[in-house]
C-alpha cells in the first residue's frame, strides 16, 4: 500500500512577504518531489532529514558565514516549540 505523503507548508499568508516568495514556494515543490522520489527508492525519511539539514546549513554558511547562520538557526528552538514546522498542525 501506497502512503499519502503531507504536503509542504506554502509560503502565503503567514510566511515570507519578499520578492523571494514565490522562487521559495517552487523550491518547495522541486525538494517534494526529490523528497517523495527517494523515499520511494527506499530512502528513510529520517536519512533525508538529517542530509537536507546538512546541506541547507552548509549552504547557508557558504552564503551568509557561520555567525549569521548561528545566530539563525539559535531561533529554531522557540520556532520548533510553537509549532511552526509541524506539519500535521499546518492549515491550508
Amino acid at each position: 500500500m501506497h502512503k499519502v505523503k503531507p504536503a509542504l507548508p506554502s509560503f502565503d499568508a503567514d510566511g515570507p512577504k519578499d520578492e523571494h516568495r514565490e522562487e521559495r514556494q517552487l523550491a518547495l515543490e522541486y525538494l517534494a518531489e526529490a523528497w517523495n522520489t527517494a523515499e520511494d527508492e527506499g530512502v528513510e525519511s529520517l536519512a533525508l532529514a538529517h542530509a537536507s539539514l546538512f546541506a541547507a546549513l552548509a549552504t547557508l554558511v557558504r552564503a551568509h558565514g557561520e555567525e549569521a547562520t548561528a545566530t539563525l538557526v539559535s531561533t529554531l528552538p522557540d520556532r520548533i516549540r510553537a509549532g511552526e514546522y509541524n506539519l500535521e498542525r499546518q492549515t491550508h
